[in-house]
């Protein structure tokens, strides 16, 4: 199973943020469509990617410096701020294998899919977890049929 096929089961829906948009703008759009991460584009290429990490961090971040003063809200912080400028990017082309070697070795969950500069669709440990556990069924489906096709001793 490849990249592409994960992107064919899960449909090609992709939410986005703008680099220039609020982090509670994007809170509230990811909060609402109950996903986890965002594409963030400008001007249609790929600027990086806005994950939970990303906004556990700066939350966690402002909860100390709350402490010392007063802090920016989510109004007054921006995108371009919190989120990975250089996220790890799957292909089409990637094996399912390789691509969990990658997200394993990178710890990010969420990976857009790009060839060449257009971005495909984004992968997430969830989505992988998914295809290995349907791949998983259809193989095992298919060796049980196979075992009661078996043919008894002696027959040909």
């Amino acid at each position: 199973m490849k990249v592409q096929d994960i992107l064919k089961l899960k449909g090609n829906r992709m939410l986005s943020a703008s680099p220039s948009q609020t982090l509670s703008d994007a809170v509230i759009l990811m909060a609402e469509e109950d996903i986890g991460s965002l594409v963030v584009l400008d001007n249609n290429r790929l600027a990086g990617m806005l994950t939970f990490r990303e906004i556990l961090v700066v939350l966690a971040k402002r909860q100390k410096e709350q402490r010392v003063g007063p802090t920016p809200t989510m109004n007054q912080i921006l995108v371009s701020e919190v989120m990975n400028t250089r996220p790890t990017c799957a292909s089409p082309d990637m094996t399912i294998d390789t691509l969990r070697e990658v997200m394993n070795r990178c710890g990010e969950r969420y990976l857009p899919v790009t060839e060449g500069d257009a971005i495909l669709g984004v992968v997430s440990f969830h989505d992988v977890a998914r295809a290995v556990l349907d791949a998983q069924s259809f193989e095992n489906r298919m060796l049980k049929a196979y075992i009661r096709d078996w043919p008894a001793e002696g027959e040909s």
